[in-house]
């Protein structure tokens, strides 16, 4: 056991004024309030302390305060005064509370092998709340529990329902309308030694609902949560995945079964803030919200989309279908540092707000995937003004954010990442009107944009983004393959090399679906490489920024966010002042707060230049969804037979997919196909055409599988398909096929002859089109 620690700072106090004199002619407003100054390699200073803890002011919910002093209570007192406090955490899980109590630990105490679990719930406009009261200038009470928690495992390793949840220093289980703050926690044995190996699940605070143990009929919403003030420190656990998540904050819902066997609408928080806390040397992660377990892993537990898509039920589209979605959540002013997996690992919410958490070390003893700050199989939801740095170089993920799977209306804005090896931004597919605009990322020289493993359901945009790497530490802009359409608008790719060009690709292919349009590429170099994307209308122009790029702001806090972001604003003789694109993904406003747009179009970056008239209802009168491949599909529309179809997916896996013009739709031949499969167009009348198109469908888990194939036309006269085409290289993404000269048919077919031997299922394309150059 390790006595307490007088040297973790509280959390930075807050304060409201205007930011250094740069900053403030650029932004013309008010700084929020958020964390002071903290830098890469420094351990922030304790404030001045409070004039007084919460409990020694009067309780203005109506309830009962019950004091708790370690050294001078008794546990046969009455508790209801600090001359008649409790002694023991023990005492409190004994109680059952009713809304409007408070429980108030005394400030400078310890309760060292202790566990907080008190029982009861709190109604609306009247929370229990756990807080301190005492000497202001006492340290926060501190519960360092070392690891005294019951395992979540059986003896077999599966998850034991009746002790999943109770790993915390602080537990809830079951219970709602709760406030915690002003309160230290640890949950580690031993601070000195890393555990690597084993079983060990340690929370700080576990808040859960476990579908499983609420009785028949009761709420299964919790709401109305609070987590402020809390400083969070050694939780340490196995460096490998146990199949459940743990953290220093951390709300799950668990349930034994099936999700299918649970009912819709409800197993979900509602209205949590978590806020204003410090959070150090914690394993897994520093927030981590409303991850479901509902045997969701296993072979029965995926589900076909609308589209006929497949989803495992580890993507969590179920979440969305029987809308178990936790809901305004709001997660701001947080500082983690030295976060073992992912520091702020968030899914299955929507309405969700992340802003103003700086993140200092993450990834930093967990080898597989994660990343810093990110949302999963969420909706409706931004992630703005976050601070991320000090990330692994991870060949996975790894990256500071993330656009994962199964999200809906999910938008990442005005962050500031900055020296992450694994790069910028992960990219999952799966999801709906992703965007990202309006971010800044320095020396995240790894992979700008990683992945890419599914389709999506629309494009992806990304908008208005600086980027500022070293080319020869660089890996790429993208190491995938792009397999839905996703568009890059009014990006600054400066590359700060001398003596490397800008790697953009490793696969042959691998912007097949991206649109470049009114970026601005810098080579310091001078030379631009053959990889650079075309862009008609792009610029390769030094942007001429205020500041010095390798000058950089760090150390500033995420409190000054902005200030990172003024450094890259555009001199006035900029030429990408006005030189950007208008499109509604940009959104109101730039990193700085100014309104878009002003002047003759948008600038090019994260800051809007206030230059020329404003422009107050911008219109989107040149639509960059119309650059796209605008020539005529003469395919389109047309009927087509399959001789397979595969009978799942709700029948959504028709040959009439194919000729849809959307790349995110698909058809599938059956399991039992024998070959030659075939896919006949009829365009119902005589067509020429010298170019075909075709593309298969992959995910995380399908890959390309036609190996040879025969492009035939219909001969009327001899009433014989005749080949004019083959190839026995495959078709995978985007294949073009030309060289065939004109053909003309009313006809044509694409015969799948063969397939790749590795592969074991049938052949499964989302398009085919044709075309006369």
């Amino acid at each position: 056991m390790r006595p307490v620690d007088t040297g973790p700072p509280l959390p930075r106090a807050l304060y409201a004024g205007f930011v250094a004199l740069l900053a403030a002619l650029l932004l013309g407003s008010l700084m929020p309030a958020a964390h002071a100054a903290a830098s890469k390699d420094h351990v922030p200073a304790r404030p001045a302390v409070k004039a007084s803890w919460p409990g020694n002011l009067p309780n203005t919910t109506g309830g009962k305060d019950y004091f708790i002093d370690a050294t001078q209570g008794r546990d046969t007192a009455a508790g209801t005064s600090p001359a008649t406090a409790w002694r023991t955490l023990a005492k409190a899980n004994a109680s059952t509370f009713a809304p409007g109590d408070r429980i108030l630990l005394r400030a400078g105490a310890q309760w060292q092998d202790e566990q907080l679990w008190p029982k009861g719930s709190g109604s609306a406009g009247r929370p229990i709340t756990i807080s301190a009261y005492g000497d202001p200038n006492a340290a926060r009470p501190y519960i360092a529990t070392n690891g005294k928690v019951p395992s979540p495992f059986r003896a077999d390793g599966t998850k034991n329902a009746a002790t999943v949840g109770l790993t915390g220093a602080i537990v809830l289980r079951n219970q709602q309308y709760w406030d915690i703050d002003n309160v230290e926690l640890s949950n580690d044995d031993d601070f000195a030694t890393d555990i690597t190996s084993g079983s060990y699940v340690r929370d700080g605070i576990m808040v859960s609902i476990n579908a499983d143990l609420l009785a028949s009929g009761a709420d299964s919403v919790m709401d109305h949560f609070r987590v402020s003030n809390v400083y969070v420190h050694n939780l340490d656990g196995p460096s490998s995945w146990q199949k459940i998540h743990y953290g220093a904050v951390d709300f799950q819902v668990f349930g034994g079964k099936s999700y299918k066997e649970y009912g819709t609408g409800g197993y979900h928080f509602k209205d949590v803030r978590i806020e204003n806390n410090t959070f150090e040397n914690v394993e897994l992660h520093a927030v981590q919200f409303a991850f479901n377990w509902f045997a969701a892993d296993g072979a029965n537990s995926g589900q076909y989309d609308e589209n006929g898509k497949w989803h495992e039920g580890w993507e969590q589209l179920w979440v969305r279908t029987r809308d178990l979605y936790s809901r305004d959540v709001y997660i701001g002013h947080n500082y983690a540092a030295n976060i073992g997996q992912g520091a702020i690992q968030l899914a299955d919410t929507k309405n969700m707000t992340v802003e103003y958490n700086e993140v200092n070390g993450y990834l930093k003893r967990y080898d597989a995937v994660s990343c810093a700050l990110y949302l999963w199989a969420g909706a409706d939801s931004v992630m703005q003004y976050n601070e991320v740095y000090g990330g692994p170089n991870n060949e996975y993920d790894g990256t500071p954010w993330d656009l994962e799977y199964t999200n809906f209306n999910v938008t990442y804005q005005f962050n500031y990442s900055h020296d992450n090896a694994a790069g910028w931004m992960a990219y999952m597919g799966n999801s709906s009107n992703s965007v990202a605009r309006y971010n800044l990322s320095v020396n995240d020289n790894g992979v700008l944009v990683k992945n890419m493993l599914s389709t999506n359901y629309s494009p992806t945009y990304f908008t208005n983004n600086t980027f500022v790497y070293d080319g020869a530490d660089l890996d790429y802009v993208h190491d995938e393959t792009f397999l839905s359409r996703v568009y890059f608008l009014n990006n600054v790719f400066y590359n700060t090399s001398t003596t490397t060009e800008t790697p953009w690709y490793r696969r042959s292919g691998a912007l097949r679906q991206a649109v470049f349009s009114n970026n601005d590429y810098f080579e310091a170099g001078g030379t631009h490489p053959a990889q650079e994307p075309a862009d008609p209308r792009g610029t390769r122009a030094d942007p001429r920024f205020v500041g010095d790029p390798a000058d950089y702001v760090t150390g500033v806090g995420v409190n000054r966010i902005r200030e990172a972001a003024a450094h890259f604003a555009l001199r006035d003789d900029s030429p990408l002042v006005d030189a950007g694109r208008y499109n509604p993904h940009l959104g109101t406003e730039d990193f700085l707060g100014t309104p878009l747009y002003y002047g003759d179009a948008p600038d090019i970056g994260v800051a809007e230049s206030r230059i020329g008239p404003r422009v107050p209802d911008p219109v989107d009168d040149d639509p960059v969804e119309e650059d796209a491949d605008n020539r005529v599909d003469l395919a389109l529309g047309k009927p087509v037979t399959a001789s397979s179809t595969h009978p799942g997916a709700n029948g959504t896996l028709t040959a009439d997919r194919l000729t849809d013009g959307d790349l995110t739709t698909r058809w599938a031949a059956a399991d039992d196909a024998t070959y030659p499969i075939t896919l006949d167009v009829d365009f119902g009348t005589d067509t020429t055409f010298n170019e075909v198109y075709l593309d298969e469908y992959t995910d995380s888990g399908t890959n390309p599988r036609v190996r040879t194939f025969d492009l035939q036309r219909w001969d009327a006269g001899s009433g014989q398909w005749v080949t004019f085409a083959s190839r026995d290289t495959g078709i995978g993404h985007d294949l073009t096929v030309r060289g065939f000269g004109d053909v003309t048919t009313s006809r044509f077919r694409v015969a799948l002859t063969g397939k790749i031997a590795t592969e074991q299922y049938t052949p499964t394309l989302t398009e085919i089109a044709v075309h006369h150059e």
